[in-house]
């Protein structure tokens, strides 16, 4: 199992690891920084170096069997062996806007309460689809509440509850397509505010913004109608 620091440490970008286990699949570490695609968010890319020179740089992170991260190599990339130690370094600016972005689009569920059926987080922009029934979202109002939530600068931060707790809440899992890890005996949560003047607080395992105010000016770039009741809102960033 790949010890997961970029849960713990969000804003590390760079640690020391050494390798478990190589074969087709990629590359697993006994740690590491780097995100595996899962949630709607993609994997983090970046580079793997070692001290006698060798660069492998890393153009996807997938999970593995059994708790490891794969860190999937460019073709043709230097070999390593179990054993070898090597420097982690992430490709921080793109992953500051996953980041970003991820928590605008939590932000995006809290002023739509609706169950939402699907969602992506990319480089720049994303989107989440809503069973919105007959309602129809509106741009503007949706563009300029967005970036009221931001400008508010609210705080971001992570809650555990157990697996029980989590099954008597359904509430707090808000995407039908993606259910949160159970069995480990606790969940993660993301809550945005205070527990006082909670803004959203929902099952999540991705990486997040400290911030709101990091996310910076946002946009509702279109709503689309996927199909009678659903409809896909996206945004991207504005500047």
């Amino acid at each position: 199992m790949t010890e997961a620091l970029f849960r713990s440490e969000p804003y590390a970008r760079t640690c020391a690891a050494a390798v478990i286990s190589v074969d087709t699949a990629g590359i697993v570490l006994d740690r590491s920084i780097f995100y595996p695609t899962g949630g709607g968010q993609p994997g983090d890319t970046g580079m793997l170096q070692t001290a006698d020179g060798r660069t492998v740089m890393i153009a996807n992170t997938i999970k593995g069997p059994d708790g490891g991260v794969v860190h999937v190599p460019v073709p043709d990339a230097p070999a390593l062996s179990p054993g070898d130690a090597v420097t982690v370094t992430l490709d921080w600016d793109r992953r500051h806007r996953l980041m970003r972005m991820h928590t605008c689009l939590h932000l995006l569920s809290a002023l739509l309460p609706y169950p939402v059926t699907g969602g992506q987080v990319s480089d720049g922009k994303g989107r989440l689809d809503f069973d919105c029934g007959d309602a129809l979202p509106d741009k503007e109002f949706l563009t300029a509440e967005l970036n009221r939530l931001v400008a508010a600068d609210h705080a971001v931060g992570d809650v555990w509850i157990t697996d029980d707790e989590l099954l008597n809440s359904p509430d707090l899992v808000k995407t039908m397509a993606v259910k949160p890890p159970v069995g480990q005996g606790h969940v993660r949560l993301i809550r945005i505010g205070t527990a006082d003047t909670r803004i959203d607080l929902q099952a999540c395992g991705g990486t997040h913004v400290a911030r709101t105010g990091e996310i910076g000016p946002v946009a509702v770039l279109k709503i689309e109608s996927k199909g009678r009741q659903n409809r896909r809102v996206n945004i991207g960033f504005a500047a």
